[in-house]
């Protein structure tokens, strides 16, 4: 690999660091950089650029007419550890909530129904045989065509394939179309037809070529597992954890943090980088001429290609080339007296073949305690993604029309909502596609020929919360290396 270019750390006091973007992963980073600092000689001044009003991006909790409201994700998974790490490292492990047991279970539309999916049924496969046999979801031919998945023989070796190629290939059309399309899309937005299972589900992959079977691969596993909850259908909910007041006391409680040590800039836009042997300049307004020794770019893809597009031009055309998709959330609380469906469910998917204007309706106070009143619902309706990117587009009235239909014909809802919020995330979730992994590879080695100058964020190794604190947090370790005069060419994203 090449080697990176290098830039002297002036000889004054203090080393700066600049982080550009106040979302989870820039608090993430901005906090871990400080956890690290006394690992230097010298001091450390770190400077939080946040474009907007607050900090925290998607994440956003309000209390609305007696609700707590997420604006953003409600929950985040456990099974990677790094939030849940840092939850207890800054005194937030006892304000941890896990779901309800009680509505553990999802949701699918069929022929305008809801129905549940099969128990134990694991995104794209199912673990129990006797619960795929009873379910209304799909035809004997596809349940079939299903459970032979167990004896089909090792696909050939692929170096990258679509969701949809591998489902079709090992579980059939029905699985895909019924099912796992709209669970799957409930995680990326994203059209399975383009979306990379190396870069996303790489085990699934990994069972077949070790095991010679999901099926069989995902049974080892859990009798390996013993003791943990692997009934739950659907998205593995049991699995999920939120915060009590809501997912704002995470990057509230980061943000103060900081700002006991470092600075955190509001209403900072940052237009570019200026690159130079001295260091790093940032261009704002207004002006900011004074330099930093390493900087973290924990931005959207597209933002960090405008901002590098100065001093690396191969690095801002391959960031522009990770696309991204916009979805809307329709926020809306209810008497249950007003819903006719039993709601007895964490939420409800829905397949692009039903050709509905909703991807799904998560019911939000089913699965955390104090997020309604008692005898209400919150309901968090979701709108747009990349199957159907017109409707995000749509303004306020006209997506509430939407949802109240929608709502009413799925859930039998009587349409009085005590409130509605309405919030879009623009360019919020980057896509995936087949060749992810290697155009990565690339923006990881264009990186790496700047010295102390990473990326992180949600675009490169993972979408989801946990991902992102673990982007930021390696971002950071990674400069204090830089920093320490360790630095040894390896690829910068994380």
């Amino acid at each position: 690999m090449t080697s990176p270019e290098t830039t002297a750390i002036p000889s004054r006091s203090s080393l700066r660091v600049a982080v550009i973007g106040g979302g989870i992963t820039g608090l993430a980073a901005a906090h871990r950089l400080r956890e690290v600092a006394a690992t230097l000689d010298r001091p450390l001044e770190v400077t939080l650029f946040e474009a907007g009003s607050r900090v925290g991006g998607v994440f956003e909790t309000r209390e609305v007419a007696g609700y707590r409201v997420e604006c953003g994700a409600d929950s985040f998974i456990t099974n990677k550890p790094w939030a849940i790490d840092l939850c207890r490292r800054i005194g937030l492990e006892s304000r941890l909530v896990p779901t309800d047991a009680t509505y553990r279970r999802a949701l699918v539309l069929r022929a305008g129904r809801p129905v549940e999916v099969p128990e134990g049924f694991q995104l794209l496969a199912p673990t129990k045989l006797t619960a795929l046999l009873r379910s209304p979801i799909f035809s004997p031919w596809g349940k079939l065509r299903m459970a032979l998945e167990a004896v089909l023989p090792r696909g050939a070796e692929r170096d990258d394939e679509s969701l949809a190629d591998f489902v079709r290939r090992r579980f059939g059309r029905e699985a895909l179309e019924r099912l796992v399309q709209p669970l799957v899309g409930g995680i990326y937005t994203s059209d399975p037809e383009r979306l990379s299972l190396r870069a996303t589900l790489p085990r699934f992959l990994e069972f077949e070529r070790d095991v010679g079977s999901v099926i069989r691969g995902l049974r080892r596993q859990a009798t390996r597992a013993a003791g943990r909850d692997e009934s739950a259908s659907g998205a593995r909910y049991g699995l999920f954890a939120t915060l009590a007041g809501g997912m704002s006391e995470l990057q509230n409680a980061l943000a103060s943090r900081v700002r006991q040590h470092d600075t955190i800039q509001l209403f900072a836009s940052v237009s570019g980088i200026q690159h130079s042997n001295d260091g790093y300049t940032l261009t704002m307004d207004p002006e900011l001429s004074t330099p930093f020794d390493a900087v973290i770019v924990a931005v959207p893809a597209f933002r960090a290609a405008d901002l590098v597009q100065s001093f690396a031009v191969d690095l801002a055309e391959n960031l522009r080339r990770i696309e991204y998709a916009s979805t809307a959330i329709v926020v809306s609380g209810h008497k249950l007296a007003d819903v006719r469906n039993p709601l007895d469910a964490f939420g409800l998917v829905i397949p692009a073949i039903e050709r509905r204007q909703v991807l799904a309706v998560s019911f939000t106070s089913r699965k955390f305690p104090d997020r309604a009143p008692p005898g209400c619902v919150q309901l968090r309706t979701f709108v747009g993604g990349a199957m159907q990117p017109n409707l995000f587009g749509l303004p306020d009235d006209e997506l509430l029309a939407i949802v109240r239909r929608e709502l009413e014909q799925l859930l039998g809802l009587t349409w009085r909502p005590d409130f509605t919020v309405v919030a879009r995330h623009a360019r919020s979730m980057p896509q995936y596609h087949v060749g992810h992994l290697r155009l990565v590879e690339e923006i990881e080695a264009a990186t790496a020929r700047h010295s102390r100058l990473v990326l992180a964020g949600n675009a490169f190794h993972g979408v989801g919360l946990p991902d992102c604190i673990h982007s930021g947090e390696q971002a950071a370790e990674r400069i204090m290396e830089s920093l320490r005069g360790k630095t040894n060419g390896e690829a910068t994203i994380r």
